[in-house]
């Protein structure tokens, strides 16, 4: 299971807000993409969605632009990703009105999906947005430092923290992105 780039650039842009949050009356697109390196069309988009969610704010016109419509602490990572891909659910058979699955009839796991996709979305839901907003220094895993050759950690001392728009040596950006010059 992997989420769509757009609903992980959404949680990107939104723990980008959630760090201005107090600190700036309101946020514009074009500052948030030069932040995050998401495209400024993308981030557009995404403003669209998130305040038809109800996630955020938006104002247009002089001295407009949006902010959060709730304390970062009060928004989920499963609001945030409802909001770009719609319901959590990993199969199509306990989507209400589905019917497109050709054992569906005979499925003796389709009663249990309900309980699994409770679960995932309970897990999401208990990551808020506060806590996706504080920045952390990056310390590679154990796989990480065994695919590039490294002992575990070999690199965390050495690797620095980055700030808010800055690119590492490898061009990885605060949001893990490659940033193109």
């Amino acid at each position: 299971m992997r989420l769509s780039s757009l609903a992980d650039y959404a949680v990107v842009m939104m723990s980008a807000s959630a760090r201005h949050c107090g600190v700036t009356g309101r946020l514009n697109a074009t500052l948030l993409s030069e932040e995050t390196g998401i495209p400024l069309p993308t981030v557009q988009k995404l403003v669209s969605r998130l305040s038809s969610a109800g996630l955020i704010e938006s104002t247009r016109g002089t001295g407009g632009g949006f902010r959060l419509s709730r304390p970062p602490v009060s928004i989920s990572l499963a609001d945030i990703i409802e909001a770009v891909e719609g319901p959590i659910v990993l199969t199509s058979c306990v989507d209400e009105g589905r019917h497109d699955c050709i054992i569906e009839e005979n499925c003796r796991v389709k009663p249990h999906w309900n309980v699994v996709n409770g679960a995932v979305r309970g897990a999401l839901a208990g990551v808020s947005l506060a806590s996706l907003s504080t920045q952390i220094p990056f310390v590679p895993s154990e796989v990480e430092g065994r695919a590039t050759g490294d002992a575990l950690g070999a690199r965390a001392s050495t690797q620095p923290v980055l700030g808010i728009g800055e690119v590492d040596a490898r061009g990885l950006g605060t949001n893990g992105l490659r940033v193109e010059a």
